[in-house]
């Protein structure tokens, strides 16, 4: 960047510097107190010493809202962005990251984050913790799994998670409920639909667990120990309304299909406390053409007024 550019321009609020070779930005940068956006695409950014040192600091990171860094060279998200607390928008797409850093948390005032065109593996919990976020692009990366904790952005209106490496989703994604558009194409679970059924043998804990819950026999917490106590609190309800048992660490993993607007059919991951629980009740060993509509009929009725736009072919 050009030295004197404060100088020159001290009220300065809109930078575009994209498509210039650039590979570094200096000190100069910090010396800008009103700038709020700054678009760098398409350059050389990514070694060492491409930001300024003490962008966290300076003027610049109580006043940028917009930064754009896509197309450069960052093979890991700069700390010095995690302190930028005014972001809303953060965008580093077409990058070789291959994470993101659990202090993303910290951008409290993030609204749209683009990280598309990368080489993402996994998205961590923290992620969800960005209260604002309405705009999450992560498509064309390597990722396999969403994180149940997503379905915490509650201000989330579009995830696009097209051509990565889903087979399903967590059933929490039915919680976000402000969700209008979901982009998922490019995934084997539309290309290819899973039918993964796994199961590990309740210990002899869950078992006495499940006794106690499912035949509701009475205890205080002075007749067992602490820890006996706390276990019993964790009982999760089977989900198949014909069963009415319980589950703690051992249950069915498997998917089950659910309608989506009507059109879709779309895996969840579904968890159930027994395989006998899963022939009646889910699609895990069914062809998807003989998948009773009665299973998904409840699922589809909740999804069909939280999605408005769903994103498949």
């Amino acid at each position: 960047l050009p030295a004197g550019l404060s100088q020159w321009f001290p009220a300065l609020e809109g930078l575009d510097v994209s498509g210039t070779g650039l590979a570094e930005m200096g000190a100069e940068l910090l010396s800008l107190p009103c700038l709020h956006t700054l678009l760098a695409k398409n350059n050389r950014l990514g070694g060492p010493g491409s930001l300024p040192k003490g962008l966290g600091q300076a003027p610049l990171a109580r006043s940028l809202r917009v930064l754009n860094l896509s197309g450069n060279r960052f093979s890991e998200v700069p700390p010095a962005l995690l302190q930028l607390r005014g972001l809303r928008s953060l965008s580093l797409g077409g990058n070789r990251l291959h994470g993101i850093p659990p202090d993303i948390q910290e951008l409290q005032s993030l609204e749209f984050l683009y990280l598309g065109g990368n080489f993402i593996t996994a998205i961590p919990p923290e992620l969800a913790k960005l209260p604002s976020l309405r705009y999450l692009v992560l498509c064309d990366n390597k990722i396999q799994s969403i994180p149940p904790q997503l379905a915490q952005l509650h201000s989330l209106r579009s995830l696009s998670l097209h051509n990565n490496l889903l087979t399903y989703l967590p059933r929490e994604i039915l919680n976000l409920v402000h969700l209008e558009e979901l982009s998922l194409r490019g995934n084997p679970l539309v290309v290819r639909f899973v039918r993964d059924l796994t199961y590990n043998p309740p210990s002899l804990q869950e078992l006495a667990g499940r006794t106690v819950k499912t035949r509701n026999v009475p205890y205080t917490p002075s007749d067992l120990p602490d820890s006996l106590v706390r276990y019993l609190s964790l009982a999760s309800n089977c989900p198949n309304p014909k069963c009415g048992g319980v589950y703690f660490d051992s249950c069915v993993r498997q998917i089950k299909f659910v309608d989506f607007c009507g059109k879709y059919r779309l895996p969840l991951m579904h968890y159930l406390c027994s395989p006998e629980c899963s022939s009646p009740y889910s699609s895990a060993s069914q062809s998807s053409t003989s998948q009773s509509e009665s299973d998904s009929e409840d699922e589809a009725s909740v999804a069909a007024h939280r999605m408005q736009k769903v994103l498949l072919g």
